[in-house]
């Protein structure tokens, strides 16, 4: 009874390490692909070869093999964080190279999960703010067009951060920071700041733009996971819908 207690103990040790790699890999911003290859070659270096894994942008499933049970895992909360998919990865390779042993890797697990986000909220709109005067200017914009742009883009990206720890709707905030974009890139231009509200806006939303999201569809397509692909192509439709249709909005109404 001890010895099927302490096999049984070591499975589920072993399904909770990996489903918690897999749960920080695509919490921030990993590929389908890549989080059932990171946890299978961990399950692997482990002693668990025929693990099975199957990722979708909401849910993780996976066993070591067709006789235990499967393990779910649901993924409420996703962002983008290429820094802890990197660390998790770092891990996953020390694990399958015997550097480190299980515990250890758990251990680094936990604080790359608990860690907080490398780059303050303050920088990331300071970031932003800057892409969207780059952007301006490289899509024609005058330097008086991009001179707005600056705080445009920066408030925008900031609105979507509040609104969206406001509302777990993640199409109302993003639909209300391009309305706010279009509204302030209307104004600067009546009040002589800026030349051409068209390159303003565009520049200033491009931080919105869901990039990555867009990269990943593509990848998971194209590597045959066809739920996630399409999925996550309908979450970047959504977002590109809602960027549109508020600064259709505002030109619309003025």
């Amino acid at each position: 009874m001890d010895s099927t207690s302490n096999t049984n103990t070591t499975y589920y040790e072993i399904v909770d390490l990996c489903l918690l790699a897999g749960k920080i890999m695509l919490q921030n911003g990993a590929e389908t692909s890549r989080v059932e290859d990171t946890m299978t070659r961990m399950a692997g270096s482990l002693g668990f070869p025929g693990a099975h894994s199957y990722v979708t942008p909401t849910v993780i499933m996976f066993t070591t093999n067709r006789i235990e049970p499967v393990k779910l895992y649901r993924i409420a909360e996703r962002t983008t964080d290429l820094q802890k998919v990197s660390q998790v990865n770092d891990i996953s390779r020390r694990l399958s190279e015997r550097q480190i042993t299980a515990e250890e890797a758990r251990a680094r697990l936990g604080e790359v999960d608990e860690a907080s986000p490398v780059y303050p909220v303050w920088l990331q709109i300071l970031a932003a703010a800057l892409t969207g005067a780059c952007f301006t200017v490289m899509f024609k914009g005058s330097l008086w067009d991009a001179l707005p742009a600056l705080p445009i883009s920066g408030l925008g990206f900031a609105a979507v951060i509040y609104l969206h720890r406001l509302v777990q709707t993640k199409f109302f905030a993003e639909f209300s920071a391009s309305f706010l974009i279009g509204l302030l890139a209307f104004y600067s231009v009546k009040l002589g700041i800026g030349q051409e509200m068209d390159k303003i806006i565009i520049g200033s939303v491009m931080p919105l733009v869901p990039g990555l999201l867009i990269t990943n569809a593509v990848r998971d397509l194209m590597a045959g996971h066809l739920v996630s692909g399409i999925s996550k192509g309908a979450d970047a439709f959504l977002t590109a819908f809602a960027i549109g249709t508020g600064i259709g909005l505002v030109l619309s109404l003025f």
